[in-house]
């Protein structure tokens, strides 16, 4: 199990995956068809259930239309 920080990061990539799909009209299975994954897999993602690998996270915020940097930006205060 990562620790603590690790999981906390991974929502908040999952909680900002949903926020920019959400803006963008979309459903979890049109994103899933676009970025060619899974249903199941984009809705582990984006509740910060499952770990994705870096080409996953591109192939998504291509299919949602963000860039990446919007999705894994670190808003945690630095210290």
């Amino acid at each position: 199990m990562p620790p603590e920080r690790v999981l906390a990061r991974r929502r908040a990539i999952g909680d900002r995956a949903r926020i920019a799909r959400l803006h963008a009209g979309l459903t979890q299975e049109a994103v899933a068809l676009r970025a060619g994954i899974r249903i199941a897999t984009y809705s582990e993602i984006e509740q910060g259930h499952r770990a994705a690998l870096i080409d996953t996270l591109i192939r998504i915020a291509d299919a949602i239309g963000v860039s990446l940097a919007d999705l894994v930006r670190d808003d945690a205060p630095e210290g």
